[in-house]
């Protein structure tokens, strides 16, 4: 008799259990939906590092999405450009553009020029142009002399836009949330065809200019 009993609370432990069990959710797989825009502007927020060197692996990644997401967004507002005898992206046009928008405090910023200066290098003289878009956090960061300065300790010798009050860092990244740094790449005409938040994913962006330059012009 004790026995027939211990089966059967056994049998409803294990009931209970496949009522109730559930796997744990996978926070990679997990993407918030943006909030809605409110009238205010929204506090910038820095991604968390993912990686702090560019790609080195001899194998090449699989090519990413370039969906056209449309011509890219007006400069807003801006306080002019260092490095740079142009003044507009629309001067630009048929080349392939990497416009990054970033500050030289930001760590996560820094973390990834190694790899831009890389790009520079390897594609500059095939058809790439890179814009940085500094957009500082601290008042510090937009000063003009501390800009020229951290951009020659850091090695940065692409065109900057000044843009001192964040207007087109919020024009760019609608919604609650805006990133340092952040990457778009515009193709020959100016249109939107990739986008990537904070660091990482440099063979996956590698490719990603390396289409855009093959595309006709």
């Amino acid at each position: 008799m004790v026995a027939v009993v211990g089966l059967v609370a056994i049998a409803f432990v294990v009931g209970v259990a496949a009522l109730t069990g559930r796997d744990e959710p996978d926070p990679s797989a997990a993407v918030a939906e943006p909030a809605p825009a409110s009238a205010l502007e929204p506090v910038p927020t820095r991604t968390q590092p993912t990686a702090t060197t560019p790609a080195t692996t001899a194998a090449l990644p699989d090519l990413p999405d370039l969906p056209d997401r449309g011509a890219h967004p007006e400069l807003r507002r801006i306080d002019g450009w260092l490095q740079s005898e142009v003044t507009s992206l629309e001067e630009l046009r048929g080349q392939v553009v990497a416009v990054q928008f970033w500050t030289f405090g930001c760590s996560n910023c820094k973390a990834t020029l190694p790899h831009m200066q890389a790009l520079y290098d390897a594609y500059h003289d095939q058809g790439l142009e890179i814009v940085g878009i500094h957009a500082p956090e601290f008042s510090f960061e937009a000063e003009v002399d501390n800009i020229v300065e951290a951009a020659d300790e850091l090695g940065v010798t692409w065109p900057i836009v000044l843009d001192t009050d964040k207007r087109t860092f919020h024009h760019w990244q609608e919604g609650d949330r805006a990133f340092w740094p952040r990457i778009y790449l515009l193709d020959r005409d100016g249109h939107v065809r990739y986008d990537h938040i904070g660091e990482g994913r440099y063979d996956e962006i590698d490719a990603a200019v390396r289409a855009l330059l093959a595309e006709p012009a």
